[in-house]
């Protein structure tokens, strides 16, 4: 009896399918559960590591114990106040980007869909740009900027692909025309700027999360809280039907230009705040959804793989940024630029041997 309800636990683990006894089933799937699982345990890790490094270096155990309340003054200190803010605003800005990333490339069913590719962060980057050269506004005003930008630039897209146009090819041609634009205008107003303004405004738009506080931290925090159930839980399944085309996805019941409208919405909301706290961090948004589908072997939009992998690359690359050239910091943004970019680069080599491109 115990060898046949053994044998059956294996097959439904196996399976990904658990039935109560009140009749009701549940799908899940095992290798995304333990990829998932993997990527959040690596992002805390490195986390750690990013807190202990620095000119005050402290071991991962010391890290550990000041986190929970014990160790030194000095060290509560340099880890609570100083270096706890810009990991949390490092793992917070790489899951929303995951996040992001992943809806992109699901509505648009096309790996290139990517908010850095359609033109939002460049829309960010014009509003942060607005702010800071014709308004000489403070940090908080340019992170309002960013979101502002954003959104907007959202709309543009989705008014200019239409209703029913807001997906596939027509959503990647238009938002790679309306960053073109952008980035033209990003360019003339930074050369419209006073020296300092161009500074500060030069150095948000490298991406980095050099002086990051608890005010950075604190509203792409609040976007993750709200976005993330409302996406993985409310509109996940229908964004898996929507992969499947539109048709498919109408006669399983799912209503199509709702769900899309609010997938967008939040897709655009997530890129920006994660914009205004740390700069137009590249391609993290078109690696982690990639990444992460090769590492669980499961189709559909791995929402929650994507943006824990996100989270992980994100504080992989400013540990890396302290690291690689003693006595000088590399910004995360030109990290995640030169690695992403040669992945575009293999990306779309790949994509052009299968014929998709």
């Amino acid at each position: 009896m115990n060898a046949q309800v053994n044998g059956l636990v294996k097959g439904t683990f196996r399976s990904g399918l658990v039935r109560t006894p009140g009749g009701l089933s549940l799908r899940f799937q095992p290798r995304a559960i333990v990829v998932t699982a993997a990527c959040l345990l690596v992002a805390f890790g490195v986390a750690l590591l990013v807190i202990g490094s620095g000119d005050f270096q402290l071991s991962p155990g010391q890290v550990v114990r000041t986190l929970l309340g014990g160790g030194h003054p000095a060290d509560s200190f340099i880890v609570n106040e100083v270096r706890l803010p810009r990991a949390v605003t490092g793992l917070a800005v790489g899951a929303a980007l995951g996040m992001a990333g992943a809806i992109f490339q699901s509505l648009s069913r096309n790996p290139l869909g990517s908010p850095d590719l359609l033109g939002f962060t460049q829309g960010a980057a014009t509003g942060v740009l607005t702010a800071i050269v014709l308004f000489g506004a403070g940090s908080l005003a340019a992170a309002g900027g960013a979101v502002a930008g954003g959104v907007v630039t959202g709309l543009l897209i989705l008014m200019l692909t239409g209703r029913h146009g807001a997906h596939g090819q027509r959503l990647i041609l238009v938002g790679i025309g309306v960053a073109a634009i952008l980035t033209g205008v990003n360019g003339y107003l930074i050369t419209k700027a006073e020296l300092t303004e161009a500074a500060r405004a030069v150095l948000w738009l490298t991406g980095s999360l050099d002086g990051r506080d608890w005010a950075d931290a604190a509203p792409v925090l609040i976007a993750l809280a709200v976005l993330v159930p409302l996406v993985a839980i409310g509109c996940g399944r229908q964004l898996r039907m929507l992969e499947m085309g539109d048709d498919a996805a109408h006669g399983l019941g799912v209503r199509i230009e709702r769900v899309r409208l609010v997938l967008l919405a939040a897709a655009v909301l997530l890129a920006a705040f994660a914009a205004a706290a740390a700069g137009p961090v590249s391609f993290v948004a078109l690696t982690a959804p990639q990444l992460a589908r090769r590492l669980t072997r499961t189709p559909g939009p791995n929402l929650l793989p994507a943006a824990c992998l996100g989270a992980a690359m994100l504080v992989a690359a400013d540990f890396a940024g302290q690291r690689l050239f003693p006595g000088h910091q590399l910004p995360v943004g030109v990290v995640t630029g030169l690695l992403g970019g040669g992945y575009l680069v293999w990306l779309l080599a790949t994509e052009r041997k299968t014929g998709r491109i």
